[in-house]
């Protein structure tokens, strides 16, 4: 490149907010990538605080009101939507998520930036769609909105348009738990939802650092449910919070702060974390150990290993020991465990965790790219991998031994059935009720079967699962 090309690149000027959403969306559809991973790529390209926010709200709020959106579209439409060239069809998303959901933004600015954005793409689409982006938005404010759809005529419709989830997912949650109970999972998953920390509890109370918020004019309260949760007030970028560079805290769910309880790991024991990046539970058991012991802390991802080490270093945890590896592969890591240890044919520990891949459901609200990656056929294929997990482990438990596993999903088929099967396969095993390790204030989330589910709350919680199993000794 020549010297005056190079000059040029500089002083080009820095990509709009909404370009820069624009293309996030457009990636999100072409990818498998996590949303905040795409996010994360583009953190560069945005200097200012304000347009890094107002790239965030359009992202996430398109993913989380596509299907409204797309309802409203087409209504003012002369073709069907998806019969658009994507960029068009997200484009005109963009536009419609601002005009009817973000009354800050004057619908001038929100059409004028949208067709000026429709422009810069004429050449890459070889035609100039502008002129169909400008017209779409105008009548989107000019015509009335429609009703929704009658529940009682359309009931999985009206859900699905009514808080923008899928209508295959609507429709099977109503016929699983009928109408009212499928209308507060809709609802749960559809909030924009707060940021939840859990205290270091190593380093200090949860008063302590609710104090330490207070004089940093940080507002936040406790957690309902969660012993050692806080609840920030209003968003904001939680490395600016007293505290985060001396590991007083982690950005966790209050749902998932639950989870690590259940195992009640003791000090001094040997646990493994067998799906442990990016380290948000195998860190919460080094607290609930005092850091004594050994927590193994196993993943396939070379890439995520990375974070569970930054976090350990942040938080101060000694206690974790990372291994890259397949879980379901034993010999690729159970050598790495045993050596220096008293383990000879196989490891056998304390207590497991299998926090298990899933499909997502229970956190659709931070992960909304999701809703539009997954159908029902999702299910089966998680099945069966977390079945490969539960076999593989079933033998590294000592007799006595404790596992608990859990999952980020509401569907059957990636909690009850697979533990229900598991038991059923393997005949040494017993379930224990979850209930004597959670706080009375979270006993109306256990189950009949004695699992902890959370789908559905209305505490503003994440939708997790988790059932306790002791291996006879």
């Amino acid at each position: 490149m020549k010297a005056h090309e190079r000059n040029a690149d500089k002083d080009a000027p820095a990509p709009s907010s909404r370009a820069i959403a624009l293309s996030i969306l457009l990636s999100s559809q072409r990818t498998s990538d996590a949303l905040d991973e795409l996010i994360e790529q583009q953190t560069t390209s945005v200097s200012q605080p304000r347009d890094r926010s107002l790239m965030m709200e359009l992202v996430y709020g398109v993913l989380r009101r596509q299907e409204t959106i797309d309802w409203r579209l087409g209504a003012v439409l002369s073709k069907p939507l998806h019969r658009l060239p994507a960029v068009v069809q997200m484009l005109l998303r963009l536009g419609a998520y601002q005009l009817l959901f973000l009354d800050r933004i004057p619908a001038s600015a929100a059409v004028n930036e949208t067709v000026r954005l429709g422009k810069a793409y004429a050449k890459q689409l070889r035609r100039d769609w502008s002129g169909l982006v400008n017209g779409v938005l105008r009548n989107l404010i000019r015509v009335p909105a429609p009703s929704f759809p009658d529940p009682a005529v359309h009931p999985a419709r009206s859900l699905s348009v009514r808080y923008g989830t899928p209508e295959w997912l609507t429709e099977r949650w109503i016929g699983r738990m009928g109408f009212e109970q499928a209308e507060s999972a809709c609802r749960a998953s559809h909030t924009v939802p707060s940021v939840t920390l859990r205290v270091n509890s190593n380093r200090l109370t949860r008063e302590e650092f609710l104090e330490r918020l207070r004089q940093g004019g940080v507002a936040a309260h406790p957690a309902i449910l969660s012993p050692v949760g806080v609840v920030l007030e209003k968003g904001q970028d939680v490395t600016s919070l007293p505290g985060f560079q001396t590991g007083d805290f982690y950005v966790e769910d209050e749902a998932a702060q639950l989870i690590p309880p259940i195992l009640d790991p003791q000090p001094g024991e040997t646990v493994l974390d067998a799906c442990a990046a990016p380290g948000g539970k195998a860190t919460h058991l080094a607290e609930l150990m005092g850091d004594r012991g050994t927590i193994y802390a196993l993943d396939r991802k070379t890439s995520r290993m990375g974070l569970l080490r930054q976090n350990c270093e942040r938080l101060g945890v000694q206690s974790v020991v990372p291994i890259v590896g397949d879980v379901r592969k034993p010999t690729e890591w159970s050598g790495m465990v045993a050596r220096g240890s008293n383990f000879r044919d196989r490891p056998l520990f304390d207590r497991i965790l299998v926090d298990a891949p899933c499909s997502g459901i229970g956190v659709l609200r931070r992960h909304p790219e999701a809703k539009w990656r997954k159908d029902s056929s999702a299910f089966a294929r998680h099945q069966k991998l977390q079945s490969e997990i539960l076999a593989s482990v079933a033998s590294c438990l000592r007799p006595g031994g404790v596992l608990v596993y859990s999952t980020c999903s509401t569907e059957t088929e990636e909690t009850e059935e697979v533990v229900v099967r598991f038991c059923e396969a393997y005949p040494g095993w017993m379930r224990e009720s979850v209930a004597p390790s959670l706080p009375t204030t979270a006993l109306p989330f256990v189950t009949i079967s004695g699992a902890l589910s959370t789908m559905g709350n209305e505490y503003g919680m994440d939708g997790f699962y988790a059932a306790r199993l002791r291996r006879d000794g």
